[in-house]
């Protein structure tokens, strides 16, 4: 009875394993989009509104799911406060502490990190044109993470249940 057990046990977390690793290869390319839209946002406050930095983070913040609007509201917290550290500074430190709470890789994340060098640094046009490139940066990393949602996350759910079947063939 317990060998019973316990192997239910083994199934049901081996399958929830697999089901949670297919989830980071949906949930990815959603994350992008999410902010691919936030960043055309961005393009339109720096561009035609004139919206300062922190107020325009804010504001892309509200547009974003939580997993990502924290990383926004807290870089616009940290450039409101009289801190004095700059724009390139926060956006890093905050994007490398947060970063792993997202599904995303680490080309997005360059991508995200090459945009902050420039924001706030010069002039409104190299601003945009620098949005416009993290746009299309983040455009070829959504088209390889729906590749590899395609290739992987079926693939995972499958290899939970069977590694997790292994094991319990194994263990009887």
């Amino acid at each position: 009875m317990i060998k019973l057990v316990g192997a239910a046990l083994v199934l049901f977390a081996g399958t929830m394993l697999g089901f949670l690793q297919a989830a980071r290869f949906a949930e990815r390319p959603k994350q992008i989009r999410h902010l691919l839209h936030a960043l055309q946002r961005l393009e339109t406050e720096i561009g035609y509104g004139q919206t300062p930095l922190p107020e325009a983070l804010a504001r892309m913040a509200g547009v974003l799911p939580e997993t990502l609007a924290v990383l926004f509201r807290r870089i616009a917290d940290e450039l409101r406060s009289s801190s004095g550290e700059t724009v390139k500074n926060a956006w890093e430190r905050i994007l490398s502490e947060g970063w792993p709470t997202t599904a995303m890789k680490a080309g997005e994340k360059e991508a995200m990190l090459r945009l902050g060098s420039s924001l706030g640094g010069s002039g409104r046009d190299d601003q945009l044109k620098h949005v416009r490139l993290a746009v299309l940066q983040l455009q070829a990393e959504e088209t390889s993470a729906r590749e590899d949602q395609m290739k992987y996350e079926r693939l995972s759910r499958s290899l939970g249940v069977l590694g997790a079947a292994l094991v319990v063939i194994l263990m009887m």
